[in-house]
């Protein structure tokens, strides 16, 4: 490094204008590099805008059935936020979850077992919730069997290995979690020793399974059910005359709305304005849109964060006690009990309502 001298040099010793001169160049070499950081930093380019929302959909009934019910929604979500709004559906809830942790996604509807996951490893976060149209705000899990099957709960949880049975998803709350935790569990039953098969497939297709007499018994829910109502053709009418249900849960609380926590400041406040002003005021227009969330089963949505899945981590908390209690394994036992712990915490510090 070669320094310029002083204009006026101080008179000293030979080893002290030595110091001084390997001063100056280390103070020149630190300058260079900060200029050369400020000069890379300002020809960094700014971050682009998102160019398209991928929105998730949970694959409770039938692609086609969704999009149907969607399709209007995702439309006028992508008038509101200036970007196209692509539907993204998957096979099970663990495609929908993956897509949204390797950034497929970026915001979607799930249900609050699958939206815990999504929060626990796809950094996720709650920011709204369904409202159920009317009676109770939640859903309840029920198991139907075809009418005059013969098929009661006694009978179904006798197992001996001759009913079939169908399940939803690993992490749909009615499907399988809800049934584990306050239907199977508590009597130490698991389903897979109790039944001749058991199948693992969405509501939709486990309503038609049931009513067709393909298999004998099947997990659903009551909002599933209504939806089918809804849909009002001659097969889902069929459907639904030929089933009953045997067994009804615990109410649970409606479905979560989960994006990303990494997603744009500016896009995720153009995605909160229009979720939080949908079919709300007066006129037509309104009115318009409340039709439309009418097929996706909600009034306008509610704000809500992660304390919403308070109940669904308390239900799965619950069943892993029931369950660690009959292996006698203390050390599941006493984790179990940690959890539970934490979340009557949890919910003892949430502000009151």
């Amino acid at each position: 490094v070669v320094t310029e001298p002083e204009e006026k040099p101080v008179r000293t010793a030979p080893g002290e204008i030595l110091m001084i001169t390997r001063r100056l160049g280390l103070a020149a070499v630190l300058s260079s590099i900060l200029a050369l950081g400020a000069c890379n930093k300002a020809s960094e380019p700014a971050p682009t805008e998102p160019v398209a929302v991928n929105f998730s959909i949970m694959s409770t009934e039938g692609r086609q059935t969704q999009m149907d019910d969607w399709g209007p929604f995702l439309a006028d979500m992508e008038k509101a936020i200036g970007i196209p709004v692509k539907p993204f559906f998957g096979t099970n809830y663990t495609a929908l979850i993956e897509a949204m942790r390797f950034k497929q996604t970026d915001v979607g509807w799930f249900t609050n077992q699958s939206g815990l996951e999504a929060v626990r490893r796809a950094n996720g976060e709650v920011f709204a919730r369904t409202v159920k149209p009317n009676g109770p705000d939640g859903y309840n899990a029920v198991v139907v069997v075809r009418k005059g099957s013969g098929i009661t709960l006694d009978k179904l949880l006798k197992c001996d290995k001759s009913l079939t049975f169908g399940m939803g998803d690993a992490k749909s709350t009615s499907g399988t979690l809800a049934p584990m935790t306050y239907l199977f569990a508590p009597r130490g039953i698991d389903p897979n020793d109790c039944f001749r098969t058991v199948r693992s497939t969405n509501h939709e297709a486990n309503l038609f399974a049931v009513g067709q007499g393909l298999l004998d018994a099947a997990t659903n829910n009551t909002a599933s059910m209504d939806r089918m109502a809804m849909m009002g053709t001659d097969l889902s009418k069929k459907t639904l005359g030929n089933i009953e249900v045997i067994w009804t849960s615990p109410l649970i609380p409606e479905d979560p709305m989960v994006w990303r926590k990494d997603l744009d400041p500016a896009l995720k406040a153009k995605i909160d304005a229009f979720i939080f002003s949908y079919g709300t005021g007066e006129g037509a227009e309104a009115e318009r849109q409340r039709k439309v969330l009418e097929r996706i089963q909600t009034k306008p949505f509610k704000r809500a964060d992660d304390s919403h899945l308070l109940p669904v981590r308390e239900m799965e908390a619950s069943g892993q006690l029931m369950q660690a209690k009959a292996k006698e394994d203390a050390a599941a036992v006493k984790a179990a009990e940690g959890e539970l712990a934490k979340i009557a915490a949890e919910r003892k510090a949430l502000p009151a309502t």
